[in-house]
């Protein structure tokens, strides 16, 4: 497939914190979603989880899902035992025809905690690694047999949050583990979209276009803030509306010929950052470099 742009409903309503948008109905969400020109759109909370009853909410606003988010738990269970979780979550994302699973090692995470700090967060050891990749390895080679291949999500106020823990994921995991690269966690772990993409632009099978702040940026991190503290200060916003150098990744993704959805998800307070504006502000952007870099297409095209 080319690229095809979808959003994540975070911008109406909050997964990690709930009471933000928690009163918005899922039917605004999807309809503003399409009113906004997107494509596709990921899961959240307020989602059905039965294949017939969630592909009729989707299909009344003309979207499809683009896939859906996954808490591991590898570092305190077995890959079988993971696979046996995973498995109704798997086949939703089939039922529905989601091209990759957004998957994250959650043991040990604080981004859901607002009393956490994130220097708090999980540091793995090298024996915990070995064993994490091991089960990791394990598990992608199951989805991708099931047909929806695995996309490793970094995230703050986890296990893999830095440049060089991406890095250490990708040299220490074999071909199943694809990456889906968020620009938004990255930068603010003090890492280069830009550098990674064109590191590991073969492995990245799924993107996540969070722009940032930089002076929110800077404030929280000198206060050593929760993951939803930042959230709640404004740390994060959609491209065209923060510091990063989308045009960049877009294209060295392209010198990849990357080839999947381009997602728009930035927490933000919907009270503070209305939704249809930011997400109507997302898609013009994306859409403008989409077409001005030619990701997507053919060589030569």
């Amino acid at each position: 497939m080319s690229v095809r742009l979808a959003i994540n409903p975070i911008t109406w309503s909050n997964d990690d914190m709930p009471s933000l948008g928690g009163d918005t109905p899922l039917q605004t969400c999807l309809a503003e979603a399409r009113q906004a020109g997107f494509e596709g759109i990921e899961l959240g909370n307020k989602f059905p989880r039965e294949p017939q009853a969630l592909r009729a909410e989707l299909d009344a606003f003309g979207l499809t899902l683009a896939s859906g988010w996954y808490s591991a738990r590898l570092l305190e269970r077995s890959a079988e035992a993971e696979i046996a979780a995973v498995q109704p979550h798997l086949e939703l994302l089939h039922a529905l025809g989601a091209p990759v699973m957004v998957f994250c090692e959650t043991t040990g995470c604080v981004h859901g905690d607002r009393d956490a700090p994130l220097s708090r967060r999980p540091v793995l050891g090298a024996g915990d690694w070995r064993r994490f990749c091991a089960r990791l390895n394990r598990v992608a080679e199951h989805l991708a047999g099931q047909g929806v291949p695995m996309a490793y999500h970094h995230h703050m106020g986890t296990v893999v949050e830095t440049e060089a823990e991406v890095d250490r994921l990708m040299a220490d995991t074999d071909e199943h583990v694809g990456l889906l690269l968020d620009t938004g966690h990255l930068a603010y772990a003090g890492g280069d979209p830009v550098a990674v993409a064109e590191r590991h632009g073969r492995r990245i099978n799924h993107l996540h276009t969070k722009d940032l702040r930089a002076d929110v940026v800077a404030a929280m991190q000198a206060r050593d803030s929760s993951f939803l503290d930042a959230v709640l200060a404004g740390a994060f916003t959609v491209p065209g509306d923060g510091s990063l150098d989308f045009r960049a990744v877009l294209e060295a993704l392209r010198a990849w010929g990357y080839a999947g959805w381009i997602v728009v998800e930035a927490e933000q307070d919907p009270a503070r950052a209305h939704p249809l504006t930011y997400a109507c502000l997302g898609h013009d952007t994306l859409s403008r470099l989409v077409a001005e870099t030619g990701i997507g297409r053919p060589p030569g095209a």
